[in-house]
């Protein structure tokens, strides 16, 4: 089975790259923080034009509409809604551009996870500007850039999409039975998706489940 990540980075191919680029996209619910981030981006020369929007599903409409978007810088966290969920509705719509997670949350684990589902690079919102300009750089260059994490780290694959769908419906508070019914599964099966996401995501139950996927921008 093709991974989200596996698709997202065959469908980059023929992605305009150099400096500077294009266009950027920052999604983030901050104006005052994207604000600051285009003034950056603009005033070093990195990016011809940038553009803004603070939801997934206006992030998905803009992308639709400027499939050439050089690079996308995504917060995890956007009223309310996971940040992540967007590459794979990116990857729905056959989008392949860029995606960069920029967050104050600094947690190796939710790095991990960016990088497993997708995410071409990670940097903190406490970094300074010339991490931001060399984080520009390695993007253009069609380079990663994940400077916290060690360059001989496997990708780990987290959770499959069948275990994704499951997640989304523990979220929802919905029993395994009717989990069962929604996706046509066996109720050792539907028990078995649990446990993996369990280990996956370090928890014991599905409260802890979905708070944890909640943080890490699953959700």
């Amino acid at each position: 089975m093709v991974s989200t990540a596996d698709r997202m980075r065959a469908a980059t191919v023929g992605l305009s790259r150099g400096l500077p680029l294009d266009r950027v996209l920052i999604v983030d619910d901050h104006p005052f923080f994207a604000d600051g981030l285009a003034s950056i981006l603009r005033k070093e020369g990195l990016v011809q034009a940038c553009a803004e929007t603070d939801t997934v599903a206006a992030a998905l409409t803009d992308l639709i509409a400027h499939p050439g978007t050089s690079l996308v810088l995504l917060d995890l966290a956007l009223q309310g809604e996971g940040g992540l969920t967007l590459l794979d509705s990116m990857a729905s719509q056959g989008l392949g551009n860029p995606v960069v997670v920029i967050s104050s949350n600094e947690d190796e684990t939710v790095i991990r996870m960016a990088r497993s589902v997708g995410a071409e690079g990670y940097m903190p919102k406490s970094a300074g500007r010339q991490v931001l300009v060399s984080l520009i750089e390695a993007i253009s260059r069609g380079e990663s850039f994940y400077p916290t994490l060690p360059k001989d780290q496997p990708e780990l694959c987290y959770l499959t999409p069948r275990q994704r769908e499951v997640l989304l419906l523990i979220a929802e508070g919905l029993p395994n039975k009717k989990i069962c019914q929604m996706l046509d599964l066996t109720e050792h099966t539907v028990k078995s998706h649990l446990k993996a996401i369990f280990i996956q995501l370090g928890v014991h139950n599905r409260t802890e489940s979905v708070a944890q996927a909640r943080a890490l921008g699953l959700l």
